[in-house]
């Protein structure tokens, strides 16, 4: 399963840029022995709308424009379910052993995401009660994909 991740927002060059990528490499590097691999990287410009709700719709839209056809939506929300970090391994597998080919992971703007979304979605998940700037959020998915790979391999587990 092609694993992908979609950012309103852009990393410019620098220490966090640096950070995501280097778990982005480990991830592409040992996720297809399991059957996940890396999709597409989309980051977008947040939208330049003079309301809240308008610029959510348009960045909801350039999302679409991203997702593959049929593919799982998982939202990152700040009301979304907490997991820790084997059930997320075990969301991802799930998803890879049912067959599905594409799966998307949103990252909204400074605004959240368009409510449509959340119809369209598979799973909305919170990586915590507290505000992350997008910056740290890649970092932090980026670093949770790689541990999810690491995972499903049968990694020994720190917390087991």
């Amino acid at each position: 399963m092609r694993v992908g991740l979609f950012s309103v927002g852009r990393l410019k060059a620098g220490p966090e840029k640096e950070l995501a990528a280097r778990y982005i490499d480990r991830f592409a590097k040992a996720g297809p022995a399991i059957g996940l691999e890396l999709g597409k990287l989309a980051e977008v410009g947040e939208s330049r709308a003079g309301n809240a709700e308008t610029r959510k719709r348009e960045e909801a839209a350039m999302l679409e424009k991203a997702l593959p056809d049929g593919a799982v939506l998982i939202l990152l929300d700040e009301r979304g379910k907490s997991l820790d970090s084997p059930a997320f391994a075990d969301l991802l597998g799930g998803f890879r052993d049912s067959g599905k080919r594409d799966l998307m992971i949103a990252i909204g703007g400074a605004d959240g995401l368009d409510p449509a979304l959340y119809e369209r979605a598979n799973a909305t998940l919170c990586l915590g009660k507290m505000t992350w700037p997008h910056q740290l959020v890649r970092i932090l998915l980026a670093e949770q994909l790689y541990r999810a790979v690491t995972i499903l391999s049968g990694h020994p587990y720190h917390r087991s």
